[in-house]
């Protein structure tokens, strides 16, 4: 992140929150209407196939901009420790979320999503370092 300013980041974050939305509600729709198809032998998409794909489009296009806030508020070298740090937490509780929903351990799910979470984000800054040096 050193060297670019602010503006490239935002503006290249809430484009890459744009489309990966987009993506995500397709792949969505896609994998419901696939899923629909075989156990029903139908052809037509239901409303169901819509409305799986608008739910995860507005659940990511939100989402997106948990760890993009930061960069609104702070330096950019503050704002990067402040967006991996907001997004573990925000991953810690969509975990519990996610335990509550189906009935599981709580803590146990929350850990797990904001360590594979961590593992990713670590994984994907590393890259992005090497990366920039080649």
């Amino acid at each position: 992140m050193a060297g670019v300013p602010r503006e490239t980041i935002l503006l290249t974050g809430v484009v890459l929150i744009f489309v990966e939305a987009i993506s995500m509600a397709a792949g969505s729709f896609l994998s419901e209407y696939s899923a629909e198809g075989y156990a029903t032998k139908a052809e037509n998409p239901s409303k169901d196939n819509f409305i799986s794909g608008a739910v995860m489009f507005f659940s990511y296009f939100v989402s997106g901009f948990v760890p993009l806030f930061p960069y609104l508020l702070w330096p950019i070298d503050v704002a990067l420790q402040c967006s991996v740090a907001l997004s573990v937490v925000a991953l810690f509780f969509l975990g519990i979320i996610g335990a509550r929903i189906s009935g599981t351990n709580v803590f146990r799910n929350g850990f797990r999503m904001a360590v594979v979470g961590g593992v990713a984000i670590t994984v994907g800054m590393l890259a992005g370092n090497i990366l920039s040096k080649i």
